[in-house]
C-alpha cells in the first residue's frame, strides 16, 4: 500500500462526497466574492490615483498578495487540518475588501493596493480547496472529485461580475465612494463562504486522511521526513515537473488574457466584443472541468497535461497570425482557457501524486505560490512586451513557455 492510498470504506465515500458538496458550495460564494470586486479593482485604482497606468496594479497586487498567502494558508491547514486554514483564508479576504473601502474613502492609493494584496487570500484559498478535494479522493476518482470543485467556481465567476450594478446601487444608498458598493457584497459571500468551510468540514478531510494512513501501519511519507515546501520541490522530479506546468501555463494564461482587451479596444472593438471575448475565456477555465477531471483519470494527468498543452499552442498561433480578426482573437481567448483548465487541473493532480498525504500540503503552497508569482510576472511584463513587438508578437513569444512544459514533460523517466 502506497503512502497516497488506505482502506476506502462505504463511510469514507460518503464523508467525500459530502466534502466535495461543501467545498463547491464555498467555492460558489467565494467566486462570488471575488468576481464582484476584482472586477471593480482597476477601475478604482484608476479614480483614485487619477492615472490609467495604475489600472493593472489592481490584478498584480492581487496575484502577489495571493502569492505570498499560499504558503502560510498551506501550512495552517498541516497544522490545523483544511477547515481552520480556508476559513481564515476567507476572513483575510474580508479584511482586504474592509481595507480598500477605507483606502477609497480616504483617497490613499498605497492602503487600497494593501488591501489588493490582503484580497489576494480569496484566490489563494479558492486554490487550496482544489486540493481539499483530493485528500480523501480515491486513487480512481481523484481528478473528477478535483474537477467538481473547479467547476464549481463557474457559477461565482459569471455571477459575481454582474453584481456591480446592484453593489454600485447599495454603495450609494449608504453613501459609500464610487466603486466600492461591491466590496461589501463580495465581503458577504466571502463571510457566508468562511461559515460554510467551519461548519461544513467537520470532519476535516486532511486530518482524517492523516489519521486513516497512521492507521494502516505508520506508513511514512514517500519524502521521508518533515521538510519544507521547497526542499520537496527540489528532491521530487515529479514535483518539479508537476509546479513548473502550473507555473508556465498560467503565466501565457494572464500574460495574453491581460493584453486582449487592450488589443482590441485599441483596433477599435466595441466593449460588448471585449465582454464576450472574456466570458467565452471564463467558460473555457471552468466550464469543461468535470470532462478534463473524467479525462485525467481515464488516460493519466500527463496525457491531459500534453493536450493542455496543445490547445495552448493553438491558441497561441490563432492569435498570432489573426491579430487583426476579433473573431479569431475571440476564439483564441476560448482555447486559451480550455488550454488553461486542463493544464491547471492534470496538473494539480500531479502535485497531488508527487508525495505523501503528510507533506503534500506544504508542496500544494509552493505550487499555489509559484503560480500566482508566474502569472503576476507574466501580466506585469506583457504590457511592456505589447508595447514593443504587438499582440501577435507577444503570442509568438509565450509560445516558447508551452515548449518548456511539453520537453518537460516528454522527457521524464
Amino acid at each position: 500500500m502506497s503512502a497516497d492510498t488506505f482502506p476506502e470504506t462505504n463511510r469514507s465515500r460518503t464523508v467525500q462526497r459530502k466534502i466535495v458538496r461543501v467545498l463547491a458550495l464555498a467555492q460558489i460564494l467565494g467566486g462570488i466574492g471575488t468576481g464582484a470586486t476584482m472586477s471593480l479593482g482597476a477601475m478604482l485604482v484608476t479614480d483614485v490615483s487619477g492615472s490609467a497606468a495604475w489600472s493593472g496594479m489592481a490584478m498584480t497586487m492581487g496575484a502577489l498578495g495571493a502569492a505570498l498567502l499560499a504558503v502560510p494558508l498551506a501550512r495552517l491547514a498541516q497544522t490545523r487540518g483544511r477547515r481552520i486554514s480556508l476559513s481564515t483564508g476567507a476572513w483575510i479576504a474580508v479584511l482586504g475588501g474592509v481595507v480598500v473601502i477605507i483606502a477609497a474613502g480616504v483617497r490613499s492609493l498605497p492602503l487600497l493596493l494593501l488591501g489588493m494584496v490582503l484580497m489576494g487570500s480569496g484566490s489563494a484559498l479558492n486554490l487550496q480547496a482544489r486540493f481539499a478535494a483530493t485528500d480523501l479522493a480515491a486513487e480512481a476518482t481523484r481528478g473528477r472529485d478535483l474537477s467538481r470543485v473547479v467547476w464549481s467556481t463557474t457559477i461565482g465567476a459569471v455571477v459575481g461580475p454582474n453584481l456591480f450594478g446592484p453593489g454600485e446601487s447599495l454603495g450609494e444608498i449608504m453613501g459609500m465612494p464610487p466603486f466600492t458598493g461591491g466590496f461589501i457584497i463580495g465581503g458577504i459571500a466571502q463571510l457566508l463562504g468562511a461559515a460554510v468551510y467551519l461548519v461544513g468540514l467537520r470532519p476535516d478531510p486532511l486530518l482524517i486522511a492523516t489519521q486513516a494512513r497512521d492507521a494502516v501501519g505508520g506508513i511514512q511519507p514517500r519524502t521521508g521526513t518533515s521538510v519544507g515546501g521547497f526542499r520537496l520541490l527540489r528532491s521530487s522530479p515529479g514535483a518539479k515537473r508537476a509546479v513548473l506546468t502550473l507555473a508556465s501555463s498560467h503565466a501565457v494564461m494572464v500574460a495574453l488574457m491581460a493584453m486582449t482587451p487592450v488589443h482590441l479596444t485599441g483596433h477599435g472593438a466595441s466593449l460588448t466584443t471585449v465582454g464576450l471575448t472574456i466570458s467565452l475565456h471564463v467558460v473555457g477555465m471552468f466550464a469543461f472541468s468535470p470532462a478534463l477531471g473524467y479525462l485525467t483519470d481515464r488516460f493519466g494527468a500527463r496525457a491531459v497535461v500534453l493536450a493542455g498543452q496543445a490547445i495552448l499552442l493553438g491558441a497561441l498561433v490563432l492569435a498570432m497570425l489573426g491579430s487583426n480578426n476579433d473573431v479569431l482573437v475571440t476564439v483564441s481567448l476560448g482555447l486559451l482557457g480550455l488550454g488553461w483548465s486542463a493544464s491547471t487541473l492534470a496538473g494539480s493532480a500531479m502535485v497531488s501524486q508527487a508525495v505523501g498525504s503528510v507533506h503534500r500540503p506544504r508542496l500544494q503552497g509552493v505550487s499555489d505560490s509559484l503560480m500566482n508569482l508566474a502569472g503576476a510576472a507574466g501580466g506585469a511584463a506583457a504590457g511592456p512586451v505589447l508595447a514593443y513587438i504587438g499582440f501577435d508578437g507577444l503570442s509568438a513569444a509565450l509560445i516558447a513557455l508551452v515548449a518548456v512544459t511539453v520537453i518537460a514533460q516528454i522527457g521524464r523517466k
